[in-house]
């Protein structure tokens, strides 16, 4: 008895984008994103990747003169159909103006990055209610109230959000109270959002960065040099010796994560926490 085998050809194909990388089709072009935080470290750098892959993208942050110096470094590499609203997060007239603005631009939110400023350093007994009042303001119920402000253009047809976090969401970091606390509540809000926004078609999750070469990281070193009576460049060699790769993640290996959970590719995970760490956080 001959067995005759049926052979099928797979046909791989690459999408070359405008930086030359060969890359999965992720499905973003005339998508729309609203990037928050996003004239400089991690949001500008998810802002750029989701504009190479296509997507219509609206970058909000609280300064007029780094969001123009984004939006005319991405025109200069061919990536024109990116917008920018001048938004301050802990307030609400901002967040809906960021929210309208989009619409206007490009008639639909299809993506959403919640993303803010990391709070205010500090232990238990240095913080004062004012801090702690600044930091729940920031980094947690300005995430509640642009995704309720986001709702209502993203039910219709379904979407994609994703809640920037930090690595302390599975181990908390010693000098960061306020980050311990509030990110942590971003895990518990996506995932109970992940059940009740199901049913519209929208997919939420949590992306916690490790150590990302962003300011904020350049600054929280040299917090910890002052404090350890040591050189920045010390306390980035202890560090690194903490990491299994051994080294700081980049800000757009970080992007291309986002990309990929915001994008069609993803189409079954919500609700989870994913670290960007380069195998630094040691937990399960």
């Amino acid at each position: 008895m001959i067995i005759h085998d049926t052979v099928k050809k797979i046909q791989i194909v690459f999408v070359f984008n405008l930086k030359g990388d060969a890359q999965m089709n992720l499905q973003l072009e005339n998508k729309t994103a609203l990037v928050f935080a996003a004239s400089q470290g991690l949001g500008k750098a998810i802002a750029t990747e989701l504009a190479y892959e296509g997507a219509n993208v609206v970058i909000a942050s609280r300064s007029e003169q780094k969001l123009a110096q984004v939006v005319e470094e991405l025109s200069e590499k061919g990536l024109e159909k990116i917008s920018y609203v001048i938004a301050d997060v802990t307030k609400v007239e901002d967040i809906k103006r960021a929210v309208h603005h989009t619409i206007e631009q490009f008639g639909s939110i299809d993506v959403l990055v919640n993303n803010a400023g990391g709070p205010k350093a500090g232990t238990f007994l240095s913080l004062t209610d004012e801090d702690w009042q600044k930091a729940f303001e920031l980094n947690l119920l300005s995430y509640i109230r642009i995704t309720r402000e986001v709702f209502p253009a993203m039910k219709q047809k379904g979407g994609h959000i994703v809640n920037i976090a930090s690595s302390s969401i599975k181990e908390p970091i010693p000098g960061l109270m306020l980050s311990n606390t509030f990110r942590t509540g971003i895990v518990g809000l996506t995932k109970t959002l992940a059940t009740e926004l199901a049913e519209y078609g929208i997919l939420i999750n949590t992306v916690a960065p490790g150590r990302i070469a962003t300011d904020r990281v350049g600054e929280l070193d040299e917090l910890n040099a002052k404090q350890q009576g040591i050189t920045k460049e010390e306390v980035e060699e202890i560090m690194k010796s903490k990491i299994p790769l051994k080294r700081y993640g980049q800000p757009e290996e970080f992007a291309k994560v986002i990309a990929f959970l915001v994008s069609n590719a993803n189409s079954y995970m919500t609700g989870q926490s994913f670290l960007i760490d380069g195998g630094m956080v040691k937990s399960i």
